[in-house]
């Protein structure tokens, strides 16, 4: 899977890490080659799937290829 990340540098110092393609997956990293390691985890971390996913009242899950 290929996903673009962008990178913004922060008013502390080092880099904020976004990807645009998921909502919520952000981190950051003093360098640019720790932004890029914390990113990656936190990408990998986001698509792993939940064991048993608990739907709202009245809701369902089901899977869906896309």
């Amino acid at each position: 899977m290929v996903l673009k990340v962008r990178f913004e540098p922060s008013d502390e110092g080092g880099y904020t890490v976004f990807v645009p393609a998921l909502p919520g997956c952000i981190s950051e990293g003093d360098t640019l080659e720790e932004a890029r390691q914390n990113i990656r985890e936190a990408i990998e971390l986001y698509l792993e799937p939940i064991d048993q996913p608990v739907p709202p009242e009245g809701g369902f899950v089901e899977e869906m290829a896309v």
